[in-house]
């Protein structure tokens, strides 16, 4: 058998198995209106997928299996933006409407918020992500980072170093070195025109 026989052998093998694997995708249908903004699933197979109804104020939970969802309402005036399954099962959401991040329980479908200071205003919530003790970190556009503790409820927040238009996201695949109104964050990297940085508590 020749080399060139054996090396078109190995590209209709590695076409046919590309085939396979290729899947169309899958649609499903939300309530009319709820505009999702961000999605999460959570880690198991066949889990739920979350999604925040940015125009509804609700966070929807999808069953991918059936293709049944579920909407869970987060409060008055919330408009949520990001959400992520944090460490204990839960979706966390940035909710800019209400100023607050906000816990749905995965069971019990209980809404728990976490109300930033008041004198920090209107943050423009925007992204969070966990570190490796289960603290969540979160960014506001208008210049602001802070963090929220789960275990005390405790909730603090800085300015931004370089002001309001330098707080872009948090990448939780970084993972560095980090270690007040009360409600859950530490470990995280956020991003300053397109360039990483990482950041600490102020001290």
């Amino acid at each position: 058998m020749t080399i060139t026989r054996i090396f078109a052998m190995a590209l209709i093998a590695f076409a046919a198995a590309t085939t396979a694997l290729a899947a169309d995708p899958v649609y499903y249908d939300v309530a009319r209106g709820s505009h999702p903004n961000d999605v999460a699933a959570a880690p198991t197979p066949g889990g739920p997928v979350y999604y925040t109804a940015q125009s509804t104020g609700k966070l929807g939970i999808l069953n991918p299996v059936t293709g049944k969802y579920d909407e869970v309402a987060l409060g008055a005036r919330s408009s949520p933006h990001g959400v992520v399954v944090g460490p204990d099962g839960a979706p966390w959401i940035t909710d800019g409407g209400q100023n607050a991040i906000v816990r749905v329980d995965p069971v019990t479908r209980q809404v728990c918020k976490f109300p930033l200071p008041a004198d920090f205003g209107y943050a423009n919530l925007n992204t969070l992500t966990f570190d490796r003790k289960g603290r969540v970190w979160f960014t506001g556009q208008s210049g602001i980072y802070g963090k929220v503790d789960p275990a005390t409820g405790e909730v603090k927040v800085w300015q931004a170093p370089r002001g309001r238009a330098h707080v872009a996201r948090m990448e939780a695949a970084v993972q560095p070195q980090w270690a007040k109104k009360r409600s859950t964050c530490s470990n995280a990297r956020w991003f300053a025109l397109g360039q990483p940085k990482q950041m600490k508590e102020p001290t």
